[in-house]
């Protein structure tokens, strides 16, 4: 008895959704046949991996008390750009650092503006989102997919496996790993923290809190440029349609539901990695199911109010953050 009531009071989202995430998937591989095929299972790798990647950049983002709305417009249009001037003739290198340059300006633009212009994030990061996809679209591509160039290095990274298992798990892991060490050991991760708790004590303390805000917005567009590249390795192209699917709910539902609050402060990797494998595992069996995309998009937006109002019970909205002009 004693131990039942210790376990329920050790209870947070997070392990709620692990506990989920493992229901869930015992459910799958009892009754969805070939759920448990090593194809389906790399299938969910896989889709886990490019959405936890955005995942993470969102949520250092969110962490710090902010939004980024235009990270899927920056994964797609970037790697769409990228791949353009490729097939354009221009040399790799030069190709790799004009658009890695772009996405820097992207990230440094949505920083300043929200940072030192204090334009609320959600609006400056729709608009820079939009803008995005509208100019490269209309001025640099001439259509909507872009293919890797055969035999391209995008190309070859996709067919890369290692114990059977896609790169791109890997290089997901080794980013998570990355990011956990900067958050939790690095001066500059603690801030992040500090300054999403509560800005203005830590401006008072010395905080660098603008700086700060600005780097976030730059580590976010170069994940979501990260998570374009291994999306075009796994696809051998990449479709800027996807900026107007439903991918961005996916990632801010990722966090939402992994425990990373919305009021800032709170969360971390771990939670990151719990709701990108119970949302992966989901949207795997949701498919297998043959439920319709329409009524997956509205499975997917009810999990997604319902985690923003658990949210906003575990971690109540306090004036400060309403002063921020965030989400």
């Amino acid at each position: 008895m004693n131990g039942s009531r210790a376990f329920l009071r050790n209870l947070n989202q997070e392990r709620i959704v692990f506990i989920v995430a493992v229901l869930i998937f015992g459910a799958a591989v009892i009754g969805l046949p070939g759920f448990l095929t090593a194809a389906n299972l790399i299938s969910i790798v896989r889709s886990i991996a490019v959405l936890g990647i955005l995942a993470l950049g969102m949520s250092v983002v969110i962490i710090g008390r902010g939004i980024d709305l235009s990270m899927v417009a920056v994964m797609a249009m970037s790697v769409a750009w990228y791949l353009q001037l490729l097939g354009d003739g221009m040399p790799d290198h030069m190709a790799l650092a004009l658009v890695l340059g772009g996405v820097l300006v992207i990230g440094f633009i949505n920083g300043f503006l929200v940072a030192y212009a204090e334009v609320p994030a959600i609006f400056v990061t729709l608009a820079s989102g939009a803008f995005v996809f509208g100019y490269v679209r209309s001025q640099l591509i001439p259509s909507d997919a872009v293919a890797v160039p055969s035999g391209h290095w995008v190309e070859l990274l996709g067919g890369v496996r290692y114990l059977g298992i896609p790169i791109e798990v890997f290089l997901f892991l080794a980013l998570a790993g990355a990011m956990f060490v900067f958050l939790r050991f690095t001066k500059w991760g603690r801030y992040v923290y500090y300054a999403g708790d509560n800005p203005v004590a830590a401006r008072n303390m010395g905080i660098p809190v603008r700086p700060m805000l600005v780097l976030r917005y730059v580590l976010a567009a170069v994940t979501a440029f990260l998570a374009g590249l291994l999306t075009a390795a796994s696809l051998h192209s990449i479709n800027t349609r996807v900026v107007n699917s439903t991918l961005l709910y996916d990632i801010v539902l990722v966090a939402v539901i992994g425990g990373i609050g919305l009021s800032g402060g709170k969360g971390g990797v771990r939670n990151v990695l719990v709701g990108a494998a119970l949302i992966g595992i989901m949207l795997n069996a949701m498919t297998i199911i043959d439920i319709s995309l329409l009524y997956q998009n509205l499975i997917k937006s009810t999990i997604l109010l319902f985690a923003i109002i658990v949210d906003g019970l575990l971690n109540p909205r306090d004036e400060q953050t309403a002063q921020q002009g965030d989400i």
